[in-house]
């Protein structure tokens, strides 16, 4: 018998967009033959299922069932396809397990770890995880240009400490530049996170739970056409991503094993994307993302292409997973 597939998509940030073309692409390569999908946006406002024809139907959030012409329609498993809050963040994932009900994504407790870049790289620095020299500010703080200059450097990066796709990320050269992007930071997130520039090759690594074991995907490369691997470079073709990456033996092998122990140490599932940058010959994590983009385009599913791993076999793998 077919399972119930629930593939969540939207939610309540900025990446909304993103996320319906990532769980529309999960609905597409679903394997028809094992699964019957059902594209469920959540938003503020509604959580509705839309079915072919784009009629919604309203869930049930006591139980996550959905009523269709008098037939209750219950699901099996839960494809997370929400990047973002509240897919991305914990929140979903502790109600869907308050409910008993599997999904694709990590626990509540490593999605909201992760989805705070802050505390996350808190967490892995005790582990000789390197990263770039930070500084923190949380709305309302004075702010001290100076000491931040002093500790950080120019150029630096304001980050939203809780945000995704780039959004409220800006790189300033300039110290009078400062308060403005810390502006930026603030329109997505009431906490930031300033970073020291590190100059070096930047890469993107996927790993996953595949088959039962942690699996690390090809590498790949990221070169930006703009100052950074912002939204443009990231969504609007103004990036390179090459993968495999042009890295020497010994530099793959450092970035794999990093990712792989950062996904064993923080007790990972599912889906992850670890990002890093090369300064010195050594990797230094800048963030991960356990809700990654799952378009064709994307990067993780290029890495999956890239070892001879399908969108459907991707797909059917994280489902087979969170049914164990």
């Amino acid at each position: 018998m077919k399972k119930n597939i629930a593939i969540i998509m939207g939610g309540f940030s900025s990446e909304y967009e993103i996320s319906l073309k990532s769980g529309n692409v999960v609905y597409e390569m679903l394997d028809t033959t094992k699964y019957n999908g059902y594209r469920i946006h959540i938003f503020k406002d509604k959580w509705v299922y839309v079915d072919a024809n784009n009629v919604e139907f309203p869930v049930n959030r006591d139980d996550f069932s959905v009523r269709v012409a008098n037939r209750v329609i219950t699901f099996d498993c839960v494809f997370n396809a929400i990047h973002g809050s509240p897919g991305e963040d914990g929140f979903m994932q502790g109600y869907f397990e308050l409910l008993n009900i599997p999904h694709t994504s990590c626990g509540m407790y490593q999605a909201a770890l992760t989805f705070n870049k802050r505390d996350c790289l808190s967490v892995l620095k005790p582990y000789g995880i390197k990263t770039a020299v930070s500084f923190y500010i949380n709305l309302g703080d004075s702010i001290n240009e100076d000491q931040i200059i002093d500790k950080v450097g120019l150029p630096c990066f304001v980050k939203a400490n809780k945000a995704g796709s780039s959004f409220g990320v800006t790189k300033v050269h300039k110290k009078e530049d400062l308060q403005s992007a810390i502006a930026i930071g603030f329109k997505e997130d009431d906490e930031i996170i300033i970073e020291s520039f590190l100059d070096g090759t930047e890469v993107s690594v996927g790993v996953i739970t595949y088959k039962g074991e942690t699996k690390v995907l090809p590498i790949t490369e990221i070169v930006s056409e703009n100052d950074f691997f912002d939204y443009e470079a990231k969504y609007l073709g103004k990036s390179q991503e090459i993968t495999p990456a042009r890295l020497s033996k010994e530099e793959e092998n450092k970035v794999n094993r990093l990712a792989k122990k950062v996904y064993e140490v923080l007790k990972m599932k599912g889906f992850s994307r670890s990002e890093f940058i090369f300064k010195d010959g050594e990797p230094h994590i800048l963030e991960i993302n356990t809700i990654p983009g799952l378009t064709k385009e994307s990067i993780l599913p290029q890495q999956a292409a890239a070892d001879g791993i399908s969108l459907v076999a991707l797909f059917d793998n994280a489902i087979e997973e969170a049914l164990k």
